[in-house]
């Protein structure tokens, strides 16, 4: 979970896909093996999966995948936003991409 602080505590949020594989690598051409070893890894939670996995893949609409992970539309709408620019991030930069569980 998120650090402790003044506020409003973080919301527990429903995940109900853990994804057998944890990490991906890019398929590096060993000419370019140096400047993509520098490169720090793209980590990305469960719940930023799991909200790609119900928006993008299923299909859903935010209310509903906010419904069904038991947090509002706007949170849905900020954990995809995050999750899509780190999976662009990993795609366009080449990096190693590590899902966690939430910290």
């Amino acid at each position: 979970m998120r650090k402790t602080g003044p506020g409003r505590p973080m919301t527990p949020r429903k995940i109900n896909f853990t994804p057998p594989i944890k990490n991906f690598v890019p398929a590096i051409p060993k000419d370019t093996i140096e400047e993509h070893s520098s490169k720090e890894p793209i980590f990305l939670t469960y719940a930023e999966l799991e909200v790609l996995r119900l928006v993008d893949l299923q299909g859903m609409m935010q209310e509903e995948a906010g419904k069904q992970m038991g947090v509002s539309r706007g949170t849905i709408w900020r954990v995809l936003q995050s999750a899509r620019s780190k999976v662009a991030q990993v795609l366009t930069e080449g990096r190693e991409l590590i899902i966690v569980p939430e910290t």
